[in-house]
C-alpha cells in the first residue's frame, strides 16, 4: 500500500486526471482557459498536457486536498480492518482449543481454523477468474469505508476514478487481492500465535471421534495433511497414537506434543502459507502493472481536449520554460526571466482620456473589455511575461469575482504587479464604500495598489 501516502506519486497524477474527467463528464466542462494555457506552455505530448491541465484544475478546485483526505480515510479504514483481522484470528485460535477442561477434537478444531479461510479462498479464486474486478468483497468494503471516513463531498469521484484508472492494466484485482490476502494473512498469523500461546501455557488432550466411519480414513487423512508440514520439521502422530486418540483421551505427553505439532503445522501450511504466497504474487503484479499505467486517450472525455491543448497552428520549436510550480487561486508573481513594463486597463469606459502619455519604455496593452481581449493578452503574457505590470481599474465599478480572478491571473504572469485605482471621471465622484470594497479585495489577493499614478514605478522599477 505504498501509494497511499500524502506525497504525490505517478498514480496520484493519473488518479486526479481521471477524477477530473469523470467530474466533467457528469457536471459539464469546467472553466479551463488558464489551465489550457499552462498545459500548452509546459509542452509535451497530448497525454502530458491533459495531465497538466487536470492537475491544475484539481489544485484550483480543491480536489488535490480531497485526495489527501481520502487517502487518510483509506489508511484509517485499513487500520480498522487490520485490527478486526487480528481480533478475528485470535478468536479463531481461542475457540478452536477452548479452555483446556475438555479434550480437543482435532478435526473440529482444524475445521474451525481453516474452514472459513479455505471456503473464502476458493470464492476469491472463482471471482478472480469469472467475476473479474468485482470479486473482492473486502476490497469493496475498504473502498466504501475510505470514502465514508474522508467526509469530503469533493471526494465523490475519487473512488470511481481509482477503479477506472486501475482497470486499464487490470490492476484493481491485484490491489484488492493484495488487501484481501494481506488481511487473511494477518488473521491466520494471529490465530497461529494464539495457538502457540495456549499450547505453551495449558495442557490439552486431543481426540477424534466417529460413529459411522472406521479408524482408517482418519489415519489416512492425518498422515496426508501432515506430509507437507513434516517437511518443515513438524511432528506427525504415528498410527498407534492416532488409534489411541480415537479410543480414549491420551495421557502420554509425547502424544499431546505430536498432535499439537501436527495441528500447528497444518494451520501454517494450509492456512498461512497460501495467503502469504498469493499476497506476494498480488504485490509483484501490482508493482509491474503500475509502472505501465498510462492515460487512455480514446476515452470520450479526452477527445475534445486535443484541439485546445494541441492546436494545429501551434509552432514547433523551443517553448518558454514551464512554471516551477502549479498556480493557485491567490495572486502571486512570476519568478524572474522576464523584462519590460506593461500598462493595461480593465473595463474602462469611453469617458476617460486613455491611455495617458507614456514613455517609450512602457508598452500600452489597451483596455480589456471583452473575453477575446482577455484571452489574447493572457496568451501573450504566457509567452512574453513582463517584469512590471500595472493594471488600471475603475473603482466606480464593483470588484466582482470575475474581475478579481482576472487580476490574480494577470499577476501570476508578471514579476511584479500593481493596481492603479483611477480617480473619478470628470463630473463624477467615488463612492467611499465601494472604494473600501476594492481595498479589502486587493488586500485579500495580496496585490499592492495606489490611488495616485504609479507610472514612475512602472518605468523605473521604484518610486
Amino acid at each position: 500500500m505504498e501509494d497511499f501516502v500524502t506525497a504525490p506519486t505517478e498514480l496520484d497524477r493519473r488518479w486526479l486526471t481521471e477524477a477530473v474527467r469523470l467530474r466533467e463528464e457528469q457536471a459539464g466542462p469546467l472553466e479551463d482557459q488558464e489551465a489550457n494555457r499552462r498545459a500548452r506552455q509546459q509542452g509535451g505530448d497530448l497525454a502530458t498536457r491533459i495531465e497538466t491541465r487536470a492537475l491544475w484544475l484539481a489544485e484550483r478546485d480543491g480536489l488535490t486536498q480531497a485526495l489527501i483526505r481520502w487517502k487518510q480515510g483509506a489508511r484509517l479504514a485499513l487500520l480498522a480492518l487490520m485490527i478486526a483481522a487480528v481480533l478475528s484470528g485470535a478468536g479463531l485460535g481461542l475457540a478452536a482449543l477452548g479452555d483446556g477442561l475438555r479434550p480437543v477434537n482435532v478435526f473440529w478444531a482444524l475445521g474451525s481454523l481453516l474452514g472459513l479461510n479455505l471456503v473464502l479462498l476458493l470464492g476469491w479464486a472463482l471471482g478472480f477468474f469469472f467475476a473479474g474486478e468485482q470479486g473482492a468483497t473486502l476490497g469493496r468494503l475498504w473502498l466504501w469505508l475510505s470514502e465514508r471516513l474522508a467526509r469530503d463531498a469533493k471526494a465523490a469521484h475519487l473512488a470511481p476514478a481509482l477503479l477506472v484508472t486501475l482497470q486499464r492494466q487490470r490492476l484493481a484485482r491485484w490491489l484488492l487481492g493484495l488487501l484481501v490476502h494481506g488481511l487473511w494473512l494477518l488473521a491466520m498469523t494471529a490465530a497461529l500465535g494464539m495457538l502457540l500461546a495456549l499450547l505453551s501455557t495449558r495442557r490439552y488432550g486431543f481426540v477424534w471421534e466417529t460413529t459411522l466411519l472406521a479408524p482408517e480414513p482418519f489415519i489416512a487423512l492425518t498422515r496426508s495433511l501432515g506430509a507437507l508440514p513434516a517437511l518443515l520439521g513438524f511432528s506427525v502422530p504415528d498410527e498407534a497414537m492416532i488409534r489411541a486418540s480415537g479410543a480414549t483421551l491420551p495421557s502420554l505427553d509425547i502424544a499431546r506434543q505430536a498432535w499439537a505439532s501436527w495441528l500447528l503445522g497444518v494451520v501454517l501450511m494450509y492456512g498461512l502459507l497460501p495467503r502469504l504466497l498469493l499476497a506476494g504474487l498480488c504485490l509483484l503484479r501490482w508493482r509491474q502493472g503500475r509502472r505501465r499505467l498510462t492515460l487512455d486517450l480514446d476515452l470520450p472525455g479526452y477527445a475534445p481536449l486535443r484541439d485546445a491543448l494541441m492546436p494545429r497552428s501551434e509552432r514547433l520549436g523551443v517553448q518558454d520554460a514551464a512554471p516551477q510550480r502549479l498556480p493557485t487561486f491567490e495572486a502571486g508573481r512570476l519568478d524572474g526571466g522576464s523584462g519590460g513594463a506593461l500598462l493595461v486597463g480593465l473595463e474602462l469606459d469611453d469617458q476617460r482620456d486613455w491611455p495617458p502619455t507614456l514613455p517609450q519604455t512602457i508598452t500600452d496593452a489597451g483596455v480589456l473589455d471583452s473575453r477575446a481581449s482577455r484571452h489574447k493578452l493572457l496568451e501573450q503574457l504566457s509567452r512574453f511575461p513582463p517584469a512590471r505590470l500595472l493594471i488600471a481599474c475603475d473603482p466606480q465599478r464593483s470588484p466582482d469575482r470575475g474581475s478579481l480572478a482576472l487580476l490574480a491571473e494577470l499577476a501570476r504572469s508578471a514579476t511584479a504587479t500593481r493596481i492603479w485605482l483611477l480617480p473619478s471621471a470628470p463630473g463624477a465622484s467615488l463612492d467611499p464604500a465601494r472604494l473600501g470594497d476594492w481595498h479589502d479585495a486587493l488586500d485579500r489577493l495580496g496585490l499592492p495598489y495606489a490611488d495616485t499614478s504609479p507610472l514612475t514605478w512602472l518605468e523605473h522599477g521604484h518610486d
